[in-house]
């Protein structure tokens, strides 16, 4: 493993805990060591709580700021929250408008976030969930896809709407409406080592990629050699275009992620390449973003998430915030 650790048991804790002294404006919730909250939480907005297992850094913890998410809740490495944990976010952040709950959809999240809900609904909260299903090709059945880098725009559109006021409803449409028209798709060049084991998650030889594979090592569509990087945007760029019907004159914005070992060198040869279709296409680019944003610990590979404008997504993804790892002026 090539990676430095301490007990692999610890190592959330000790991720929660250099975090939040990294970063004046986050603290350790008082009610549970696996939540990170704001420390000056609007109670009178929508509250946002995002969250999922760790590993995946910056994603969930870096999004937690002015602007963005109010809370986050993370559980071990690869491994959803505890529910108990995702209800103690609900009381920290405490809104009086409502709370939207925002995580990837698999199945312990989906679980143990509901267990949650409910817990809090009893108590008098109002609370609601959306599960976020951009990977293309993990299901047919857009209910049945996993969640995967799209999770930021997703939820950065939520963020914007109930900082702008909006009402708990309307919140939660946008993010239904911002879920349905985000779509990723990515490639494995190698596994992530994980620390728990100080083994690989999996095995993919040397020379080979995976195209499709999640970021928690599920499996994609197909393996094969390593290809030229024009070659393999080609193939993962099409099957986005296509989801999101996208024709001439429509306008996205662009996210070019890192799983945790790539080069920023070919993060930018890929958006050139995306560019270059993009243009060929007449298909307007709003804003791009690029850099590891939703990673899979040291995993080599990188992905591309399209998320289809109009007008209203278009104002809530430029609306100003101020995350440590996702900053708009």
């Amino acid at each position: 493993m090539k990676r430095l650790v301490n007990n692999p048991e610890d190592i959330v804790e000790e991720l929660i805990e250099g975090y939040t002294k990294a970063f004046d404006d986050v603290k350790v919730s008082e009610l549970s060591g696996r939540v990170v909250a704001r420390k000056n939480i609007d109670k009178d907005k929508v509250g946002i709580i995002i969250g999922g297992g760790s590993g995946h850094e910056p994603l969930f913890l870096g999004y937690v700021g002015e602007g963005f998410a109010d809370a986050c809740v993370i559980g071990h490495i690869n491994t959803s929250p505890d529910p108990y944990a995702v209800y103690n976010a609900i009381k920290e952040v405490g809104s009086n408008k409502g709370v939207l709950l925002m995580y990837g959809n698999y199945t312990g999240d989906v679980l143990n976030f509901d267990m949650a809900q409910d817990m809090a609904i009893a108590e008098g909260y109002k609370v609601k969930s959306i599960q976020v299903t951009d990977d293309v090709v993990s299901a047919e059945d857009k209910d049945g896809r996993r969640g995967i880098a799209g999770d930021i725009f997703v939820m950065k559109i939520a963020a914007s709407a109930a900082d702008l006021g909006y009402e708990f409803d309307e919140v939660y449409e946008l993010a239904q409406k911002a879920n349905d028209l985000t779509a990723s798709m990515g490639v494995a060049l190698g596994a992530a080592d994980d620390p728990r084991t100080g083994h690989e998650m999996f095995n993919l030889e040397q020379g080979q990629m995976e195209i499709g594979m999640g970021i928690h090592g599920e499996p994609g569509v197909r393996r094969g050699k390593i290809e030229t990087l024009n070659e393999v945007v080609d193939e993962i760029t099409d099957p986005l275009i296509k989801e999101l019907d996208l024709k001439e004159n429509d306008e996205v914005g662009v996210l070019i992620n890192g799983l945790g070992a790539t080069p920023y060198m070919d993060l930018f040869v890929m958006n050139k390449k995306l560019s270059e279709i993009l243009e060929e296409k007449k298909i307007k680019v709003n804003r791009t973003f690029i850099g590891t944003c939703a990673s899979t610990m040291n995993m080599p590979g990188q992905s591309i998430t399209l998320i289809k404008l109009d007008e209203e997504l278009k104002k809530l993804l430029n609306q100003p915030c101020d995350a440590p790892y996702f900053k708009i002026k």
